[in-house]
């Protein structure tokens, strides 16, 4: 059985019915009103969702947003567990090896030495502002943790296009010219067979 349609069904069955009149009201600008009427049960309305497109396996932002809306933090811890773990699974999808190791050692220098400015950085990236704000209401005052989880965004939705020099180039596009001469220092270090 399809690991997401498992995740939906227990999903289902720990919603009380004042959860499903509520996520079917979040819903209304989504799905119409004869169609919302006619849930009776979550797995209905995840079913529509999924015929719509709103929520995929590889896509769980609107799911997760509807979750917070009713105030389920144990359900959406699930569905990051979900969504974690298959971004591991996925290896058609990611970086070459090579690729991940200098994406990682890239992303431990930009960890320790992007500061504040890090939105930019990110903006550059092409992450957007809802994405940060998410990330950053997840882990408050962790600054260093609010940029790891958003580099980990950029490489999960880049998928086998992330690369290493977009990195750097956006660095440089934000006048963090002293952290990109540290990554191409540590790259230079790990492509000749060094720390």
């Amino acid at each position: 059985m399809d690991p997401f349609l498992s995740l939906l069904h227990s999903f289902s069955q720990r919603l009380s019915g004042n959860e499903l009149a509520s996520l079917k009201f979040l819903c209304r600008d989504k799905i119409g009103k004869r169609k919302l009427e006619a849930v009776q049960s979550g797995g209905e309305l995840f079913s529509i969702l999924l015929e719509q497109q709103l929520i995929a396996s590889d896509n769980v932002s609107f799911l997760e947003g509807l979750l917070e809306g009713i105030k389920r933090e144990d359900l959406i811890s699930l569905l990051k567990q979900f969504a974690e773990g298959r971004e591991v699974s996925s290896a058609d999808d990611q970086p070459d090896p090579h690729e991940k190791r200098l994406q990682d050692a890239a992303i431990e220098v930009i960890c320790e030495n992007v500061g504040r400015d890090w939105k930019m950085l990110m903006r550059k990236l092409g992450i957007s502002e809802v994405q940060m704000e998410r990330i950053m209401a997840a882990n408050p005052y962790n600054l260093h943790e609010q940029l790891f989880q958003s580099l980990r965004v950029w490489r999960k939705g880049k998928g086998k296009d992330a690369k290493v020099l977009d990195l750097i180039k956006a660095l440089r596009a934000c006048n963090m010219n002293l952290v990109a001469d540290r990554v191409e220092q540590k790259l230079l270090l790990l492509n000749t067979g060094t720390r």
